[in-house]
């Protein structure tokens, strides 16, 4: 992911310094940057599909503007999500859907 990310030290800096520099240095400055290992497509559809999975919503709506932008495609959420309600239940599915018809929109 080529953006700087500074959620982590923009809302929790004050308060959490160590977990923002984790957030905003290590995950998307480290991890998300290494697209040598998995491409920012697939780091997407692994991401949303654990945030699914746990029930995260409160994040979600962020990851899925971001697997747009990775290049996930309306069609290719829905089927992640409509497989997914098999295995981690059918309210985490709608809940889904609802933020991704809202993402997928336009």
């Amino acid at each position: 992911m080529a953006n700087n990310q500074t959620a982590g030290h923009d809302q929790l800096g004050a308060f959490a310094p160590q977990f923002a520099h984790f957030n905003d240095d290590v995950l998307f400055g480290e991890v998300w940057a290494d697209e040598d290992s998995l491409s920012p497509r697939d780091r997407s559809f692994l991401t949303v599909t654990a945030l699914i999975t746990k029930g995260a919503f409160e994040q979600l709506p962020y990851h899925l503007r971001v697997a747009k932008q990775n290049g996930i495609t309306q069609p290719e959420i829905a089927a992640m999500i409509t497989e997914l309600a098999f295995y981690v239940g059918w309210p985490n599915a709608w809940s889904a859907f609802n933020l991704a018809k809202e993402i997928w929109a336009d």
